[in-house]
C-alpha cells in the first residue's frame, strides 16, 4: 500500500462494509460556496440535481436562497417537489405515462411551479389535450439542438415551434433550454468560443420571437463545462450538476473551475490470485462503467495500479511482483463520472471529521418512482 497521505482519511473505515460511497458534506458545502462566488445573482442558477438525488444536498442548496432547480427523471422531479422547491424544470420531453405522471406531480404539489421540455409540435398536442383534460395550464421551455444531436430542435426552425405552441390551449411557452454537452474543449477559450458560436443561433431566435411579440422568455443554458462562459451572460440561468461532489473526470478536464472532490468509493482487496495481480470488489455494479476500463476509478491511495479486468462484482488490478497488499487493504477511489456512479448506491455514508458518523443520505432519485 502506498505510504502517500490520504487527503480523505477515515479514522473508522473499518467499520464501513465495501463497496461503498462515503460523502464528505464540509466539501459539499464549500463547493456551493464556490458556485455562489462564480455568479453575480443566485436567482441565475439552476443546479441539476441529477448527481446526488438526494434531500440533504437539495435542502443544502436551498439555505444559500437557490430555489430554482433542473432535473431529468420524474423521480427528480418529485422529489424537488417533497424539498418544497419553489421552480423545477424537468429538462426533459415527458410521453406517455411520464407526461401522466409529470400532470400528477402537478395537482400533488400545487406550492412548486413546474415546466418541461418540448421540441415536437405533436408533442405539444397532446400536452395541450391532456392539460385540458385535467383542468391545468402546463408551462414549458422549447428544447433547442445547438449541437449535442440528442434531443431538440435546431434554432432555425424553433420559430415555427414557438408559434404553434403560441396557439394551443393549456400550454404556456415559458422560456428556452439549451443544452451544449457536446462542448467539451479542455482549453478554456477554445471552449468559450464554441460555446458563443453555438449560442448565436439562440440570440437570433430569441430576437426573431421578440419581433414576434413573444418576449420575456427565460433561457436555461449549459451544464459543467460551459457554465463558466454562460455565467458571464447576465440574462441567463445556469444549470451545473456535477459540482456538488465534483469527480476526477471534471477535475481533470476543467481545471478553471476550483471544486472539490466531495464523494468517493471505497472498497477492498479481497483476493491475491497471482504474485502481480489483485482484486478489488468493486465491480460494474459499484462504479460508472461506460468510459474505458483504466478510466472508471483512480485510487488515491494506489496511483500507479493498471487496470486488468472487472466484471459484476470484482475488479482486477496488476500490481508489482514485489508488492506488499495484502487482503483486506482499503482502497480510496475518485469516480472518473460521479453521476452515474451514485445511481448504483441506495445511500451514501456520511464522513465528518474524518469518523464515519453513522448517518447516511439516500439516494432517493435513484427509483423510478417514489411515490407517483
Amino acid at each position: 500500500m502506498s505510504n502517500k497521505t490520504i487527503e480523505y482519511n477515515i479514522k473508522n473505515i473499518e467499520t464501513l462494509d465495501t463497496p461503498a460511497l462515503v460523502v464528505f458534506p464540509s466539501i459539499v458545502k464549500q463547493n456551493i460556496q464556490k458556485l455562489l462566488a462564480s455568479i453575480d445573482d443566485v436567482n441565475r442558477l439552476r443546479p441539476h440535481i441529477k448527481t446526488h438525488k438526494t434531500k440533504e444536498v437539495t435542502k443544502l442548496l436551498q439555505e444559500v436562497g437557490i430555489q430554482k432547480f433542473k432535473c431529468a427523471t420524474i423521480a427528480e422531479t418529485e422529489l424537488l417537489a417533497i424539498c418544497e422547491a419553489e421552480d423545477v424544470l424537468l429538462a426533459y420531453q415527458p410521453v406517455g405515462a411520464k407526461l401522466l405522471r409529470l400532470i400528477e406531480i402537478i395537482k400533488h404539489f400545487p406550492k412548486t411551479h413546474f415546466a418541461c421540455l418540448v421540441d415536437s409540435v405533436a408533442v405539444g398536442e397532446v400536452m395541450s389535450k391532456i392539460a385540458l383534460e385535467n383542468q391545468l395550464t402546463l408551462s414549458l421551455y422549447i428544447d433547442l439542438n445547438v449541437g449535442m444531436n440528442r434531443t431538440g430542435i435546431v434554432p432555425e426552425k424553433a420559430f415555427e415551434l414557438a408559434i404553434a405552441l403560441q396557439k394551443l390551449p393549456a400550454l404556456k411557452l415559458e422560456g428556452l433550454h439549451i443544452y451544449d454537452g457536446h462542448i467539451r474543449d479542455f482549453n478554456l477559450e477554445i471552449r468559450t468560443q464554441n460555446c458563443n458560436t453555438a449560442f448565436q443561433s439562440v440570440e437570433n431566435l430569441v430576437e426573431k420571437l421578440k419581433e414576434e411579440g413573444i418576449q420575456n422568455l427565460n433561457i436555461v443554458a449549459g451544464g459543467t463545462p460551459t457554465f463558466p462562459i454562460h455565467a458571464q451572460r447576465k440574462s441567463i440561468e445556469c444549470s451545473p450538476g456535477t459540482f456538488v461532489y465534483w469527480d476526477k473526470g471534471y477535475q481533470d478536464a476543467y481545471p478553471e473551475q476550483d471544486f472539490e472532490t466531495a464523494a468517493l468509493v471505497i472498497s477492498r482487496v479481497i483476493s491475491l490470485p497471482d504474485k502481480d495481480k489483485i482484486c478489488l470488489d468493486l465491480g460494474h455494479k459499484s462504479v460508472a462503467a461506460e468510459n474505458p476500463l483504466d478510466k472508471r476509478v483512480f485510487f488515491l491511495n494506489a496511483p500507479d495500479v493498471t487496470f486488468i479486468g472487472q466484471s459484476e462484482e470484482h475488479l482486477v488490478l496488476g500490481v508489482p511482483e514485489n508488492h506488499t497488499y495484502q487482503i483486506g487493504d482499503i482502497f480510496y477511489g475518485l469516480p472518473i463520472h460521479i453521476c452515474p456512479t451514485c445511481s448504483l448506491y441506495e445511500r451514501a455514508n456520511i464522513v465528518e471529521n474524518e469518523v464515519l458518523t453513522g448517518e447516511q443520505w439516500k439516494t432517493i432519485a435513484r427509483d423510478k418512482t417514489i411515490f407517483i
